[in-house]
């Protein structure tokens, strides 16, 4: 689990062609300190395994299906990254709960500069917009981030001098892939209304199951 709170813009080292799969092979020095065989890495809001690690660069399998949901394919040698590591129980939740499952991918449309901000106008598959509101939370290529508009095929973003130095979404272009996530909490909203349940009728009746 993490929070789409990006911790370092890395840097693609190297991409080897598998067969139905890539490996990548990644700089970031402060999210692999510590880092061993096994543990997951956050890469543009991708959760990666971690296959080995030296000298501040990390080595990842991608899988076909990967590639298939996420702007990764994309990934060349020089290509800058978003990095984070899983976040720790105990601490504090900066951005929202982001799982690194990638559910599409969008286009930059559009960037439309101010004096302290930057608005950023991203497309959105016709799939994913029912789980995209104003004001709500929605993760771009990892970084954790809240709806300003929400319309039926595109939505916008508000980039803060902070986030527009310290993340790809600095440098992405219009014309640029990027992954996105929506927000869990929705889809699950979601399946149990589709189920016929009410989640506030249920946790009433557990309420007075509890007095009793």
């Amino acid at each position: 689990m993490f929070t789409g709170i990006v911790e370092e813009l890395g840097e693609v080292t190297a991409v080897e062609q598998l067969q139905e799969a890539s490996r990548f092979r990644l700089r970031g020095p402060l999210v692999t300190d510590g880092a061993k065989h096994g543990d997951s890495i956050a890469v543009n809001g991708v959760c990666l395994t971690v296959v080995d690690t030296a000298d501040g660069e990390f080595t990842a399998d991608v899988m076909q299906e990967t590639l298939n949901r996420s702007s990764l394919g994309a990934l060349r040698p020089g290509s800058r990254v978003n990095l984070e590591r899983p976040m720790a129980l105990g601490g504090r939740l900066g951005g929202h709960l982001v799982q690194g499952h990638v559910d599409g991918t969008g286009t930059i449309l559009s960037r439309t500069p101010s004096e302290h901000w930057e608005i950023v106008k991203v497309s959105l598959p016709e799939n994913l917009a029912r789980y995209v509101v104003e004001k709500g939370s929605i993760t771009v290529d990892g970084v954790s981030l809240t709806v300003v508009e929400a319309a039926a095929d595109y939505f916008t973003i508000s980039l803060i001098p902070t986030t527009l130095a310290l993340t790809t979404l600095g440098i992405k272009q219009p014309g640029d892939p990027v992954n996105l996530e929506v927000d869990v909490l929705a889809k699950y909203v979601e399946r149990l209304l589709a189920a016929g349940v009410d989640p506030l009728a249920a946790h009433a009746d557990e309420a007075k199951e509890t007095d009793r």
